[in-house]
């Protein structure tokens, strides 16, 4: 039986009623099993990729009860944040990265920012290695470690989760417009195998086994170029949010 979806909404818009937001949210749970696909790739093998679906329900749940059907924009667009939104801060509660590691993180992301602030272009291997102190072959395991490690990295940097203040308020939206035209400049930064991945990822909404075959790279490979380009982004705009605070 091919359901309305339309017939649903405009229900749901008058009766606000359980049995048919439970219908919607029936409708739409491919959406979550995609966003939770796209979100496992950067986790360590131990995340249960269910328990990110169960989590993300919840987002998807939230989407329904505040979508407003008459606003100039997707549901799925809308959902797909919320959705994403919920699995992150699941992830974040269960806080699997230990304390070391997290260090680690911060040191890495510091001495990336402060290199190639002064260098003006990203840094090499071998000028990080000296400027963490450590050998060409430490620095390769202190990455692998950081690759493992890194959940949708950007997020934190694309807060796109209230975009009920987006939609009505001209103020957000240039702010979040100019967000925008930072991180693509913050992009055009990159050395191009790592803004070709970053593109293709974020953009065109691949996944890393897809770019794999474009680029013809393993896929362990693109995971590498994705965490380093991120770690270099990351660094960056941290450095404009502060200026800016």
């Amino acid at each position: 039986m091919t359901v309305d979806v339309s017939e649903l909404w405009n229900r749901y818009r008058l009766k606000k009623d359980m049995e048919t937001r439970n219908q919607l949210a029936e409708h739409y749970l491919p959406l979550i099993k995609i966003v939770a696909g796209r979100l496992a790739i950067s986790l360590p093998t131990h995340i249960d990729k269910d328990d990110l679906i169960n989590s993300g329900f919840f987002g998807l749940i939230d989407a329904i009860e505040r979508f407003e059907i008459n606003r100039n924009i997707k549901f799925e667009t809308y959902a797909s944040v919320r959705v994403r939104g919920a699995m992150i801060d699941y992830l974040r509660s269960k806080d699997w990265i230990p304390v070391t590691m997290r260090q680690k993180i911060r040191k890495y992301e510091q001495v990336v920012c402060q290199l190639e602030s002064e260098l003006g272009r990203s840094a090499t291997d071998e000028e990080l290695a000296s400027a963490l102190n450590i050998s060409l072959k430490e620095l390769k395991t202190l990455f692998e470690q950081i690759n493992s490690t890194t959940v949708v990295p950007l997020e934190e940097y694309l807060q796109t989760n209230n975009l009920e203040a987006i939609d009505s308020n001209p103020a957000e939206t240039a702010e979040y417009r100019e967000l925008k035209e930072t991180l693509a400049k913050v992009i055009d930064r990159l050395p191009e195998k790592e803004r070709l991945v970053v593109s293709l990822y974020y953009y065109d909404e691949l996944t890393l086994k897809e770019i794999s075959l474009i680029l013809k790279l393993s896929e362990a490979r693109i995971s590498q170029l994705h965490t380093k380009a991120i770690f270099r982004m990351r660094g960056y705009l941290a450095k404009i949010k502060s200026s800016l605070m």
